[in-house]
């Protein structure tokens, strides 16, 4: 077994896995030699050959064993859990790790575990699992993966999403068909086998652009250990680490230190026990990543080791940090990214993170003040709309402002609130009138949308930039059809079926009777009217577009002609040129909707045009990034943005020489 091993210790016999007595696994499970020989027969191999061929087969089949030198390096893997509490931040921890890697030049992949029995996130209440993101395949998943698109600037499938609800759903398929050959169908094997090659299928699809498989994928485990909904996930990955060989398997568990009573000593028995859960299902964790309110002390770190099985140089420290886009950086200074590397035997390599550090760093240190007022329904939980907040984010850090956003309720703006609680109404509009911008999302549902009709005409005849998304575009059409076309019940059949005079209609090739994967979804194109608009411009005068879509309502087309006709102007459209996709009034300083979902596609060194001119309206810097020389040099530079655009342009005009 050392010979077949070239130097690394071969896995004693104790520490195989247990496994049915398969004949397609019997060569995964080293089994220890006779030490009695049968006697010797003419007709029978003898035990010298037989124990040299079990070597060789074991050479042959084991996942540890040598690849050949001109087949593709194998797949690592890297898994992330957590314990004590839900909510530490396990998404950015693995979306931090792909930074890292990538810094290294190693394409990266990601996946999301969660072990709900919903296929997918799509018919949950954002209050109950924050927002919904949508993928270009029109998967409807986990905010998660919105993480990772943003921090690994990847572009996932809905495969990437795995929950309890997809696997089952798969291998009841199965037994339907009969695949399973007669066999009962339990959760091992069957269930641990599908989540594993779930695993192994999804993460060998590119992501990146490129075509060959990505080297690493970063699976992430939803929940915390313990969760009875997540064992046949631990149960799968214990597996997991024998099926892909330990070389090519890093574990690394986040976990919460905390600090109780006046003295403020910190803690490590959360830890110490949730460690030793998944110890006990079979799982050792090779790294910990410890989350704490201040750095952990010496003796504290040297504790955790000493308790919970890790060298002291495997422990992370990840404390609360300015900006998230810290996190990559922290675990750099730890030295987190050698760590993985020698746990997975890859090449150590320098990192290139200079521009995630100069972003990082950038907004601690911009100072000039940009307020966006954020019109919503979900504001009881902010991640209801994180994806809105990192596409201001993002489009704040390229204006050179420091973003701040204010939350508004909006039923608090509504006439019905006024009488009910007066006090309520006026602060709400406060908030508002003090704004620089405002920002009207997406959301479904009859409550709140007054007070988003309101916000739209405030914002119209104000003068004040304005953004509408999805619902926020359908607001903003509504309101104009009443107090500019004089159609005084327009409204949407969403919230009033039997409206006479609906502004927004459902579509029809939606289902009125099933909730789940049945809207507009995913990567849609639009094209623009006319490049005579502030939305081609923000989009560098590109002829067309493709944005996510998440709806099941539209603009009525037997309405459009009176809505442009009287200087509401549709600039983008679809491919049929009957589905309104932007709307704009070009008279206005910024008023700017779109039917579709900007927010999912932008990346923190890309931002989203619309998020962009949103924020440079309200900032007042809008018109000289919109001139045809600063287009032209987004153009030209790599991914069409350039990472300070409007220094650039000041660049640009003190190097230009006058005639």
């Amino acid at each position: 077994a050392d010979n077949c091993h070239d130097g690394h210790s071969a896995p004693r016999p104790s520490d195989a896995p247990h496994v049915q007595d398969d004949p397609s696994r019997r060569s995964r499970v080293p089994a220890t030699l006779s030490a009695a020989p049968p006697p010797a027969s003419p007709n029978r191999v003898s035990p010298t050959a037989k124990s040299a061929r079990r070597r060789k087969s074991l050479c042959a089949e084991s996942p540890d064993a040598p690849r050949e030198m001109n087949s593709k390096a194998p797949m690592k893997y890297i898994v992330v859990t957590g314990g004590v509490v839900s909510g530490l931040g396990k998404g950015v921890t693995a979306s931090s790790i792909g930074v890292l890697l990538r810094a290294g030049g190693w394409r990266v992949t990601s996946i999301k575990i969660d072990p709900y029995i919903n296929i997918d996130a799509g018919t949950m209440s954002p209050f109950e699992h924050g927002e919904v993101f949508v993928l270009d395949d029109g998967g409807e998943a986990d905010l998660d993966l919105g993480n990772y698109e943003r921090f690994v600037d990847s572009t996932l499938t809905r495969d990437h999403n795995i929950t309890t609800g997809k696997i089952y759903q798969s291998v009841i398929a199965k037994e339907r068909k009969g695949e399973y050959l007669g066999k009962t169908v339990q959760v091992i094997p069957h269930v641990t086998d599908e989540i594993q090659e779930w695993i192994e299928r999804v993460a060998q699809i590119p992501v990146d652009g490129q075509p060959d498989q990505p080297d690493v994928c970063i699976i992430e485990l939803g929940g915390t250990v313990g969760d009875i909904e997540s064992m046949p996930f631990i149960e799968a990955l214990r597996q997991f680490q024998w099926r892909v060989g330990s070389d090519n398997f890093c574990l690394i568990h986040v976990s919460l230190v905390p600090v109780v009573g006046a003295v403020g000593e910190q803690k490590t028995k959360p830890t110490q026990h949730s460690v030793q859960a998944l110890r006990s299902a079979g799982l050792s964790p090779h790294m910990l990543a410890c989350r704490s309110k201040e750095p952990l002390e010496q003796a504290v770190l040297d504790k955790l080791a000493l308790f919970c099985h890790v060298t002291p140089d495997c422990i992370l420290n990840l404390c609360d940090v300015s900006n998230i886009w810290h996190v990559p950086l922290v675990m750099q200074e730890q030295g987190g990214h050698l760590a993985i590397m020698r746990q997975l035997r890859l090449d150590f390599r320098k990192l290139d993170l200079e521009d995630w550090a100069h972003r990082a760093n950038k907004w601690d240190t911009v100072t000039e003040p940009v307020t966006v007022a954020i019109v919503g329904k979900y504001t009881g939980l902010g991640d209801s709309y994180l994806s809105v907040t990192k596409a201001l984010m993002h489009s704040a850090i390229a204006s050179d402002r420091k973003l701040t956003i204010v939350w508004v309720e909006a039923g608090m703006l509504e006439d019905a609130t006024q009488a009910e609680d007066p006090a309520a109404h006026a602060d709400a509009w406060a908030k508002v009138r003090s704004a620089d911008g405002v920002l009207v999302p997406g959301g479904f549902g009859e409550r709140g949308t007054e007070g988003k009709i309101l916000t739209a005409k405030y914002a119209r005849e104000n003068g004040v930039p304005f953004l509408g998304i999805c619902l926020g575009m359908q607001a903003a059409v509504i309101e104009y059809a009443r107090n500019v076309l004089g159609i005084k019940h327009a409204h949407s059949t969403e919230m009033v079926p039997n409206c006479p005079d609906p502004a927004v209609v459902f579509m029809p090739e939606g289902s009125t009777t099933h909730m789940g994967g049945t809207m507009r979804l995913g990567s849609r194109r639009t094209i623009f009217q006319t490049q005579d608009c502030k939305a081609a411009k923000l989009y560098n005068s590109q002829p067309f577009i493709d944005e996510r879509h998440r709806h099941r309502y539209e603009v009525n087309p037997d309405l459009v002609d009176q809505l442009e006709a009287a200087g509401c102007a549709f600039v983008g459209k679809d491919e049929t040129n009957k589905r309104m996709e932007i709307l704009e009034l070009p008279e206005h300083p910024f008023f700017v909707a779109t039917q579709y979902h900007p927010e999912y596609k932008s990346r923190p060194g890309r931002p989203s045009p619309p998020f962009m001119g949103l924020v440079l309206a309200a900032s007042k810097q809008l018109d000289q990034y919109l001139t045809p020389d600063a287009i032209n040099m987004r153009v030209a530079a790599p991914g069409g943005f350039v990472q300070s655009p409007l220094k650039a342009i000041k660049g640009m005009k003190a190097h230009t020489v006058e005639p």
